[in-house]
């Protein structure tokens, strides 16, 4: 079949076939690519989509990238299942086998040096969110203020109410933050998401992504679901186990703007 290779992840040779049924991006199933020791998992996608200028234009049209970006995690899911993988941006493509082997050369040790750190381990991301206060929608609305004095009184109330709600949420994200890191290997902080954009509702207060070994992550999961009750207003949200995208560049911690699924 002609056409260019996406590459969805890096990872080292696995001996589990992946689904029989799994298809990739662009419908075509994905398979692996070996070279010098390491695995590049793609698959063809149509010049007329991926090359340059039309990608460009296509990352741009909101239906076109929610499904790609499906169906690219969805190889990542599947890899997940059966290896460690070390997954690369979306849309990432080259122009042939050749491309995908010229660049596992240039990163070799990259990929080497990263794939030994997440080795056995997957991501988990977990979100906190200030929720609508229940009792003030209940509440009765407040009498009309008897004079220009009485109104700037109820505005520094509401203001102070608010600021006192704001502050038990970070206090609570930030005693959370704390505990998760102490038990997970890394951890990474990213921006907070924007309700307009995640369809999510609350202000959401923390943004996290902790690295966790495999094998210890029903304690991190017991750990986190214990918080879930402990703050009335404040929800916490827990997804995973995923490819640690938000640990496949710099080994240090660092904040960075966005979680790493797609």
């Amino acid at each position: 079949m002609t056409g260019l290779r996406y590459v969805y992840a890096v990872c080292r040779p696995f001996g589990t076939p992946l689904q029989a049924q799994l298809s990739g991006v662009a419908g075509d199933p994905p398979r692996v690519l070996t070279h010098h020791g390491l695995v590049a998992v793609v698959s063809h996608v149509p010049e007329q989509d991926f090359a340059e200028g039309p990608l460009r234009a296509h990352l741009e049209d909101l239906d076109w990238l929610t499904a790609t970006a499906r169906a690219h995690q969805g190889v990542i899911d599947a890899l997940t299942t059966v290896t460690t993988p070390l997954p690369l941006r979306l849309g990432t493509v080259f122009l042939d086998d050749s491309g995908v082997r010229t660049m596992i050369e240039e990163r070799e040790d990259d990929f080497r040096r990263t794939l030994d750190r997440l080795e056995g381990r997957v991501e988990w991301g977990v979100k906190v969110y200030l929720e609508a206060e229940p009792a003030r929608a209940a509440a009765p609305a407040p009498q009309k203020p008897a004079s220009g004095r009485d109104y700037l009184r109820q505005r520094r109330m509401q203001t102070r109410s608010h600021e006192e709600t704001w502050q038990r949420a970070e206090e609570f994200a930030t005693r959370l933050h704390q505990t998760l890191s102490a038990y997970a290997e890394d951890s990474r902080l990213h921006a907070p998401q924007n309700p307009a954009l995640s369809g999510s509702s609350g202000r959401n207060v923390l943004n996290a992504a902790y690295l966790v070994p495999r094998a210890r992550s029903e304690e991190f999961v017991e750990m986190v679901d214990r918080t879930k009750d402990e703050a009335p207003g404040i929800r916490v949200e827990l997804t995973g186990p995923w490819a640690a995208y938000s640990f496949a560049g710099e080994e240090t911690g660092q904040e960075e703007n966005e979680g790493g699924r797609p």
